[in-house]
């Protein structure tokens, strides 16, 4: 079996650029929903490990770490904002490891691979990913094989929704999985994403002193999902002020009801998980994003939308018959 998660490639996304009777479309066998938050740290965490949020805590782009109470870029590695390291160890990965699908089935005896550019033997591109679940489907005996590329994530933040760029790399990455899965014997294949897209307008949470001066933090998680750590004897005021400034396109949540309501899963929570999230959740229904550094995106996720949320179940099936 070999599952090949492509970055930001949502339902909406694949509706939107590629043809109804192409390979992906007429392979469709159904949709399923993001984790929330639906953003590549962590969908992406959660399809390597089969566990939710909660459970693995590699919640967002960025995140705080109580332990040394910062914000850190998570996959990076350094001080939210910053190119500075945010300590000279990994800190996601020391405060909340995990064990991966791939590390428990060939602990258990199994043949498990990855294919990706961040693991060994890093495949520099999605040829050389797609080269690599050739070479190893090819080996005896059953395998899973988990494989990520990371567009077209990249071009619709840069880009948008619409942009003709995205178009060709979609065609491209279909033509190419598709050849690669008519070579494949006795192999199931499935193309998936971590989460879909949205082009937003946007907002800089500073442009609003009265709300930042509220704050004993800066945001972190995404600019859709606001985790807010909000001083104490001005929630009343924040509340009031957030609502009538972005009411009609944010909703805003105390954290204990956010883990109440299981959004971010079900599970046993784990134990860094409320030490990292402040008192308020800020949670994009419309299309308004709230960035809180510098950084601008024409497209965005990490929210609740359909655009969003909705992934595709993309099947080539190549299996023997018994």
């Amino acid at each position: 079996m070999v599952l090949f998660l492509l970055d930001g490639m949502g339902v909406k996304i694949l509706e939107k650029h590629l043809k109804e009777e192409g390979a992906f479309r007429s392979h469709l066998a159904g949709t399923t929903q993001s984790v929330f938050l639906s953003t590549t740290v962590a969908a992406t965490v959660s399809a390597i490990t089969g566990l939710h949020p909660c459970e693995h805590s590699w919640l967002g782009w960025d995140c705080y770490y109580p332990s040394i109470d910062r914000n850190v870029t998570v996959f990076l590695n350094v001080i939210q904002g910053t190119d500075c390291p945010a300590a000279d160890y990994h800190v996601a990965n020391s405060v909340t490891p995990y064990e991966s699908v791939v590390e428990k089935l060939n602990k258990a005896g199994h043949q498990a691979y990855d294919a990706m550019p961040f693991a060994p033997p890093f495949p520099g591109d999605a040829e050389a990913i797609c080269e690599r679940i050739k070479r190893l489907c090819r080996n005896d005996g059953k395998k899973y094989i988990y494989a990520y590329w990371n567009q077209p994530d990249g071009l619709l933040h840069r880009y948008g929704c619409e942009a003709e760029i995205v178009t060709q790399e979609l065609t491209y990455l279909e033509e190419m999985i598709t050849a690669m899965a008519s070579e494949l014997e006795d192999t199931l294949l499935i193309v998936t994403a971590d989460h879909g897209h949205i082009d937003t307008d946007v907002v800089y949470l500073k442009d609003y002193p009265a709300l930042w001066e509220c704050l004993e933090r800066c945001p972190s998680l995404e600019p859709r999902v606001l985790n807010l750590f909000v001083k104490e004897e001005r929630k009343e005021f924040f509340v009031k002020e957030f609502n009538k400034e972005f009411g009609e396109k944010f909703l805003l949540m105390p954290m204990e009801d956010v883990i109440a309501k299981n959004l971010m899963g079900t599970g046993k929570n784990h134990e860094q998980f409320r030490q990292m999230l402040g008192n308020y959740l800020a949670i994009a229904t419309g299309d308004l994003t709230i960035l809180f550094t510098e950084e601008e995106f024409k497209s965005m996720h990490g929210s609740i939308t359909e655009d969003e949320m909705l992934i595709p179940l993309i099947i080539f099936d190549n299996k023997k018959e018994k």
